[in-house]
């Protein structure tokens, strides 16, 4: 098998990941999703990928291929805009599914036709780190962007092998949703989320109501599969990990994570505070129809549950006995091998990075910006809830990052164990051991 289909098989096999990891919590969130594209795969006219290219006008035409398909689309293409008319760079845009652009990414890459940027979620940089489809962009951090500014856990992942690869396309958090109606209902103060694991124990079994053996409103729904992932923050929460980075060997069962899992699982099966196996998509439903009074999701469900008329309030992931953290998600550029403008690249990406863009962009889709030094800014306090994703920025945490298998790993090894133990068919111990010693297997062959 030749280098360069090994590469492209590489890259593919990868590819769906994302669409199952990101298909519920708010199914449209311009990450990476399940969303069908339903519009015209190009948004501009495609110059040749790769290659300099001038317009009639004398601009350095760069290509740069998203899957942006959802409400996020419009104000990229009204800022993209913005940048074209203003100087000698024209970005030309090919939107598409995301599942479209990873299948068209190995195609193109391995052909050495690949666009000058592309967009991926950032557990993808190790993929396309290592194959050498993309290269490092360290010196626009030296002379162009502020390293200092960018979300320490989001600076922490845009790295591969010591060489700095990402540049923020977006970037999110997950907070505390809850329906202020259901507290009321349940005799606690609507203005008062919990603050701590004790609170949020006590609050979801307050909420939790059942008639007849039936569970007719949940406390607090924990999705486990095809979600924004939901247990990591509760792990991370106890002092509990995944992976110790230093010596690439699992943690999964380390007492600290048993102890978190053990936890929650109680409260799942004894008192029924969740559904056992819950989708992203189906706990998004439980809070939609008021069944859920709490859960953990980003800041793409705002418009959904306002325009339903849910009485809802967004607060900080609770605190857990080690610390308070949250998950951090985001979509980053890179520069390709195959680009011959890298010059024209840069400009667009301090463009894009720019305080003003930034601002632009979080009040036109309500994501935070991918810089923490705007949480004053004041058009960004015309949006509470940019300033409340915002405000848990340096405490966000990101999951399975820079690993060339990062999706197996969840999907083949963390996900069954989750289901084994929340469905009654293992204990959390054996669960979490028998996941670390397959996990343990899995990193050997980064």
């Amino acid at each position: 098998m030749s280098k360069s289909l090994k590469r492209a098989m590489s890259i593919l096999l990868v590819a769906l990941f994302a669409v199952a990891l990101f298909a519920g919590c708010g199914a449209d969130k311009g990450n990476d999703n399940s969303e069908k594209d339903t519009s015209p795969a190009t948004s501009q006219k495609s110059g040749d990928s790769g290659k300099t290219a001038e317009t009639g006008k004398g601009k350095v035409t760069i290509s740069y291929w998203n899957g942006f398909t959802g409400p996020d689309r419009e104000p990229l293409e009204e800022l993209v805009k913005k940048f074209n008319d203003s100087g000698n760079v024209e970005v030309v845009m090919d939107i598409m599914s995301w599942e479209t652009l990873y299948q068209k990414l190995a195609t193109a890459l391995s052909a050495n036709q690949g666009p000058d940027i592309f967009a991926c979620n950032t557990e993808r940089i190790g993929t396309y780190a290592k194959s050498g489809a993309i290269v490092p962009v360290d010196d626009i951090y030296n002379g162009g962007l502020d390293m200092g500014v960018i979300p320490e856990g989001l600076a922490e992942n845009l790295s591969y092998d010591g060489k700095i690869y990402g540049v923020p396309a977006n970037f999110a958090t997950l907070m505390l949703y809850y329906n202020k109606d259901l507290f009321v209902d349940a005799g606690l103060d609507p203005e008062k989320p919990p603050k701590n694991w004790d609170e949020l124990k006590e609050m979801a079994l307050k909420l939790t109501k059942e008639s007849g053996g039936k569970v007719e409103q949940y406390g607090f729904g924990i999705a486990t599969k095809e979600t924004i992932p939901m247990w990591p923050i509760l792990i991370w929460a106890n002092g509990g990990d995944f992976i110790d980075t230093s010596t690439m060997k699992s943690v999964f069962n380390s007492p600290e994570t048993v102890e978190a899992v053990q936890t929650w699982a109680d409260l799942i099966i004894n008192n029924h505070i969740s559904p056992p196996v819950l989708t992203g998509a189906e706990v998004d439903k439980l809070f939609e129809t008021q069944k859920c009074a709490m859960y953990m999701c980003g800041p793409w469900a705002v418009g959904g549950f306002k325009s339903a008329g849910i009485n809802f309030g967004v607060a900080p992931v609770p605190a857990g006995p080690a610390k308070e953290v949250t998950l951090g998600t985001s979509v980053s550029m890179y520069l390709t091998k195959d680009s011959k403008n890298k010059e024209a690249v840069y400009e667009f990406f301090k463009y894009w990075n720019s305080k003003e863009t930034q601002v632009e962009f979080s009040l036109a889709t309500g994501f935070p910006p991918a810089r923490t030094d705007l949480l004053d800014d004041p058009k960004l306090k015309e949006n509470p809830y940019v300033v409340a994703f915002s405000s848990v920025a340096n405490k966000s945490q990101f999951y399975l990052q820079k690993l060339t298998n990062f999706g197996k790993i969840d999907t083949d090894v963390i996900v069954p164990a989750m289901e084994s133990i929340l469905l009654g068919q293992s204990s959390v111990k054996e669960a979490l051991d028998k996941a670390a010693a397959e996990m343990d297997k899995m990193l050997q062959e980064q």
